[in-house]
């Protein structure tokens, strides 16, 4: 080379720096630690020579330059490290007293005031190095022991308190991890970023296996898969309740049903698609919520005495108005949405589109027109639909840790009809008879006792000769409430039914001091029984009838009575198959649990159960 030439020279690079770099770029470029606000510093010489890195309770990694070791040796250090921190090991709230020791190590670069315990720092450690192994981060760059199974960190520092830190588990003097103040903590919150970490990944994985392996090649999942997979990884308020649905794609069954789009069985928990229909993920997502929602607030069962077709209608209106609101995925052409019934409840868009038979020519659910999206029982297929115990349990559990996650993340506000309904679900009704005896209250008042003299109350051992008098009842028939009982004696009802009845309205009727009620059985005809003491009703009455049922005339007695009361409500049992009832005063109905009325009861209704 001449003496005067000028070779540029080209940057030398440390391949164990480099080495280092990849090991610190693996780390933080997992999903887990991507929150995490935490960064790298050199030493400057100040770490033992057998301690690879420490970090400190901000968060910062400090590396010792001396030590020399491959990429995937740093990224398993450097994970390690950040475990701590997201474990809530840095945290001085989260560590117990004893576990804590006067600072020998700590520098001013460190903040730290005080070091962990060399027990309970092996106990971290070794339950670090154990979950590590299940992030499959690096390589360990040495041999780990066997996980001791069964412990947290705190059980196992108590145990090894006891009987000293087994040999292959014990660690560097010089701790790797320092506890900070609480303000440090506050402020950096670590184990909060490494929560979201942690759910963000859980995500990524889901999105991820989004395509599974079939035959050895990759196969992409169906697009209303993807959709339902959605609303577990991005949607809480729907993402508990997803993840126990059952989505069939079976185009026999969707043929043999008549669906068009879709249909929903809330028994079994399955959605019922029609996978020739083509549609984008984003209209697939709604129509999977439209569906769910149908099955977790129990329209199939609210329908009640309302023709099942029109109330299953009007759901689909407040449904997919609550969608819509929402932006839940894309509303599909043709579904029904009227922005002018938003904030009407179901029951009040039932009453509207009722009385409009030509609204009702064009109106289609997502199953076609004519027919009801919410199957009744579960469609029959290859697989054997799976069933829940407790369906109210089921759904009310689920619709309601979906909203405390929705509202908790700050996912945005939802409708209020749709908030106010999924918390009615998280107040179980009450029973038929604490229903039965509201209705008692509100309608057949107690009787008032007065005081008197004419039978003398015991007297007082400190007053002897002062007379006093005593809570009495009047005796007078005519002043003592009543009511009258419409017994329906036809074939159909079971003696069970009537037992049952009868024998809680005796029970509180008693407790309201009512000595008699007026009883019509009725079958064909009416029977009047007339008045009898409430203990009687349940028992020791001869029950007449038994032929069809006409109810009518038993209702038209009592209101024709001279005798009974104008103002006294009835109560009729029945079990539902009656002709349309016309009762102009306060009545309620008894009917079995499951049954309805064939007409729109202007009582109350209770179910017996």
């Amino acid at each position: 080379m001449a003496a005067g030439s000028k070779r540029k020279r080209g940057k030398v690079i440390d391949p164990w720096k480099e080495h280092l770099d990849n090991g610190w770029k693996q780390v933080v470029n997992q999903a887990v630690f991507r929150r995490m606000h935490t960064w790298l510093a050199e030493s400057d010489g100040r770490l033992p020579d057998d301690v690879m890195a420490v970090i400190s309770p901000s968060g910062s990694v400090h590396y010792n330059s001396k030590r020399r070791a491959t990429a995937d040796e740093w990224a398993w250090v450097f994970a390690h490290l950040l475990l701590h921190a997201g474990f809530g090991h840095l945290d001085p709230r989260e560590v117990p007293g004893r576990a804590l020791e006067a600072n020998a190590y700590a520098r001013t670069w460190m903040s730290a005031p005080q070091q962990p315990h060399p027990v309970y720092r092996a106990a971290c450690c070794t339950l670090i190095d154990q979950y590590l192994l299940t992030l499959k981060i690096g390589r360990p760059p040495l041999d780990l022991p066997p996980a001791p199974g069964g412990f947290d960190e705190r059980a196992l520092a108590e145990r090894w308190w006891q009987t000293s830190v087994p040999e292959p588990y014990r660690r560097s003097e010089y701790p790797d991890f320092f506890v900070g103040t609480v303000e440090n903590a506050e402020k950096f919150d670590h184990q909060s970023k490494l929560a979201i970490g942690i759910g963000e990944a859980a995500r990524d994985a889901l999105e991820a296996a989004g395509r599974d392996v079939t035959r050895g090649r990759a196969a992409t999942l169906r697009v209303w898969d993807r959709a339902l997979n959605w609303f577990v990884s991005s949607y809480p308020l729907l993402g508990a309740l997803a993840a126990g649905m059952k989505i069939v794609a079976d185009a026999d069954v969707a043929r043999g049903w008549d669906i068009s789009i879709a249909a929903v069985n809330a028994e079994a928990a399955e959605i019922y698609i029609n996978p020739l229909r083509t549609m984008s993920e984003e209209e697939w997502r709604f129509v999977l919520a439209h569906e769910m929602l149908h099955a977790a607030l129990r329209h199939g069962e609210r329908a009640g005495w309302r023709d099942h077709y029109l109330f299953n209608v009007a759901c689909d209106y407040v449904v997919n108005g609550w969608l819509v609101e929402m932006g839940v995925g894309q509303l599909p052409e043709g579904l029904l949405y009227d922005p002018q019934l938003k904030g009407l409840s179901a029951e009040h868009i039932y009453d509207r589109i009722a009385t409009d038979l030509r609204r009702l020519r064009k109106i289609a659910t997502l199953r076609g027109r004519g027919k009801g999206d919410i199957m009744g029982e579960p469609l029959p297929h290859g697989n054997a639909p799976g069933r829940y115990l407790d369906l109210d349990e089921y759904y009310r559990s689920a619709m309601s840790r979906g909203l405390a996650f929705h509202l908790s993340s700050g996912r945005g506000l939802l409708p209020a009809g749709l908030e106010q309904e999924i918390r009615a679900l998280d107040q179980p009704p009450l029973p038929w008879d604490a229903q039965l005896a509201n209705w008692f209250d509100e309608h057949i008042p107690a009787v008032e006792k007065r005081r008197s003299y004419a039978r003398a109350s015991r007297r007082q051992s400190s007053t002897p000769d002062i007379p006093r008098p005593a809570w009495v009842r009047p005796d007078e028939s005519v002043r003592l409430p009543t009511f009258g009982v419409v017994l329906d004696t036809s074939g159909s009802m079971s003696k069970e039914l009537m037992g049952k009845g009868l024998g809680v309205i005796a029970s509180y009727a008693s407790a309201r001091d009512v000595p008699r009620a007026r009883v019509v059985y009725c079958d064909a005809a009416a029977h009047d029984a007339g008045y009898l003491p409430v203990d009687a009703i349940a028992s020791g009455v001869r029950v007449r009838g038994r032929g069809g049922t006409v109810l009518q005339p038993g209702i038209r007695l009592l209101e024709q009575a001279d005798d009974f009361p104008a103002d006294g409500p009835i109560l009729v049992i029945t079990d539902g198959m009656i002709d349309v009832l016309r009762i102009r005063r306060e009545h309620a109905f008894l009917i079995p649990a499951g049954a309805s009325l064939p007409f729109r009861p202007h009582g109350p209704v209770f179910h017996i159960r």
